[in-house]
C-alpha cells in the first residue's frame, strides 16, 4: 500500500502533511519578481494600493460587460440585415 510521505524543507519526511497549492497567478508574480511573491507568500504582507486594484477590477468587469453587450449588438445587426436581405428578395 502506499502512504503520502513529503520530503520536508530540511530533507527529511513528513508523514500525511500536504504541500501548499501554488496557482498559476502566483508562478506569473514569482517570474515577475520573485521579492514581491516572497513578501506577499513567505512574510504574508499585502502589497500598497488595494483600493485602486479593486477599483480596477471594477473598471475592468464593467469593461467587459460592455464588450459582451456590444457583441450582442452585432448580432442583432446581423440578423436585421439577413432579415432585410431576405425581404429585398421576397419582394421583387
Amino acid at each position: 500500500m502506499h502512504s503520502s510521505k513529503l520530503i520536508a524543507p530540511s530533507g527529511g519526511v513528513v508523514a500525511g502533511e500536504r504541500l501548499p497549492v501554488i496557482r498559476a497567478s502566483e508562478i506569473g508574480e514569482y517570474v515577475y519578481c520573485a521579492r514581491a511573491w516572497w513578501l506577499r507568500r513567505v512574510a504574508g504582507l499585502e502589497p500598497a494600493g488595494r483600493e485602486r486594484r479593486e477599483h480596477g477590477t471594477i473598471l475592468h468587469r464593467r469593461h467587459g460587460r460592455a464588450v459582451a453587450g456590444s457583441r450582442s449588438l452585432l448580432f442583432v445587426a446581423l440578423v436585421l440585415v439577413v432579415v432585410a436581405i431576405a425581404l429585398m428578395l421576397v419582394v421583387r
